[in-house]
């Protein structure tokens, strides 16, 4: 309920007040009459309205009510909430303990109710149905490129300029991580120092996850899985290095991440033994590389890709655990748009 301002005016007080106070007060005034004028005969006449304004005050404070600070209007009232008035009563020394203990358990259970989500949609972007890859650009401003963006990925990578590309440098060594189900993928968060240097710049890893089927095309196909690893760079300039993961061997690095897997989405589950990333890379470093964005919302833009030739092998069983999460969570294959892409020769 909101707050209600009441104008208590002399003919609302001659109808209601009188009702409530006039009687009584004037039954005293009839019985004491004359004591009180004998008691004080020098005292001096009170103002016109003093009556009338007592009589507002009393009425007012039966209401929870307080006189406004704005001196243009000083007989109006102005009654509290009727939620906040136990409390207001109880700071001035009038409430009863059990209205303030209602109202407390009232606040209390309030306070503890789920409140919405901050991110408005963001939590409902999905892969599939209504909330799917068509609708992302429609559900929030920030989504806006998903829709209108030129330089999307992932893109079906297909006739690559080849050349001699700078090797990416990988700075990767042993640490842990924690793996976490945020409801689009698992994601593997790593503390900072390890890194890659392409191009003269140094990206740190932040995170790298998994799409199934792999979001990239090499040609029109499709792999298994896909390993997408996260980096920036001392300008919050983003970096992808993609490893394609095919049907074939176990992986040793992807079953440490599965033995992390947490019970509940949301949660983090620290892994009790480190990973080397380098386990996670081909033998062969050659690569594709264009510029696109990234494959989920908010699709911004302007991020460099770097798609590993040669997929890595995970068993049948690595797959099938994914999958029982994310049975499918790729993003379709977006226009390539005439982008520029190279590949090393």
């Amino acid at each position: 309920m909101s707050n209600r301002s009441v104008l208590f005016s002399r003919p609302l007080l001659l109808g209601c007040a009188a009702a409530c106070l006039l009687g009584p007060l004037a039954h005293a005034s009839d019985k004491h009459g004359a004591e009180a004028k004998a008691a004080a005969p020098a005292a001096k006449a009170a103002p016109p309205d003093s009556a009338m304004d007592q009589l507002r005050q009393k009425l007012a404070e039966r209401l929870g009510a307080q006189r406004t600070a704005d001196a243009n209007t000083p007989n109006v009232m102005r009654v509290a909430n009727r939620g906040e008035a136990p409390v207001a009563a109880a700071v001035a020394g009038h409430a009863a303990p059990g209205a303030v203990a209602a109202h407390s358990r009232v606040a209390a259970a309030r306070a503890a109710a789920p409140r919405p989500e901050a991110h408005g949609h963001e939590g409902h972007w999905d892969y599939e149905g209504e909330n799917g890859p068509e609708s992302w650009g429609k559900m929030k401003a920030e989504f806006n490129k998903c829709s209108t963006g030129q330089r999307q990925s992932p893109i079906d990578i297909r006739g690559g300029i080849a050349v001699q590309l700078e090797p990416i440098q990988f700075d990767y060594r042993a640490t842990g991580f924690s793996v976490i189900d945020n409801g689009h993928t698992v994601q593997v968060n790593l503390p900072s120092g390890n890194a890659i240097t392409v191009l003269g710049r140094r990206y740190e890893l932040l995170q790298f996850h998994f799409h199934r089927p792999s979001e990239e095309r090499i040609n029109g196909r499709q792999f298994d899985m896909v390993a997408h690893l996260v980096h920036k760079d001392a300008e919050n300039r983003l970096a992808v290095v993609a490893v394609l993961l095919d049907r074939g061997s176990a992986q040793p690095l992807v079953q440490a991440v599965w033995n992390s897997l947490p019970l509940e989405k949301g949660e983090a589950q620290a892994s009790p033994v480190p990973i080397d990333l380098n386990h996670l890379l081909p033998e062969d470093r050659r690569y594709y590389t264009y510029m696109g964005s990234l494959t989920t919302p908010p699709c911004s833009e302007g991020v460099l890709w770097m798609v590993m030739k040669q997929p890595v092998q995970l068993s049948a069983d690595q797959i099938n655990i994914f999958a029982r999460l994310y049975p499918m969570n790729a993003r379709p294959v977006q226009n390539a748009s005439g982008r520029l892409i190279k590949e090393s020769n």
